[in-house]
């Protein structure tokens, strides 16, 4: 089993910056695919931003690029999602993800955290 534990959710004005955190514990690997998700109020859960430690890529959706960032604290198993110039419309509660092999498929999700950006 693996638990993950998001963090750092809040809220914050448009314009604005937060940074979450997700603690990974339990049977885990640093092979692992881990990722975020959000998902907004009526709306179906959609991918955020992902890392990848087998060829160290980050992947990031079009929405969020060049103001979110993923990174990864391996020694801490700990992963990370700053989010920069925040927008309303990223109102959402935020999943940490785990995968073994792809992240489009997660092996384990965390319980969530809201952000709400106000304008």
């Amino acid at each position: 089993q693996v638990q993950l534990v998001e963090s750092g959710g809040g809220l914050v004005q448009a314009g604005g910056s937060l940074r979450l955190s997700c603690a990974r514990s339990g049977r885990t690997s640093n092979s692992y695919v881990m990722g975020w998700f959000r998902q907004a109020p009526g709306k179906e859960r959609e991918f955020v931003a992902a890392s990848s430690r087998a060829d160290s890529s980050t992947y990031l959706a079009d929405s969020v690029k060049g103001r979110f960032t993923i990174s990864r604290d391996d020694a801490r198993n700990i992963l990370y999602l700053q989010m920069n110039t925040l927008k309303p419309e990223d109102t959402a509660v935020y999943y940490c993800a785990a995968a073994r092999l792809d992240i489009a498929t997660p092996d384990y999700w965390g319980q969530g955290t809201q952000v709400t950006v106000s304008s």
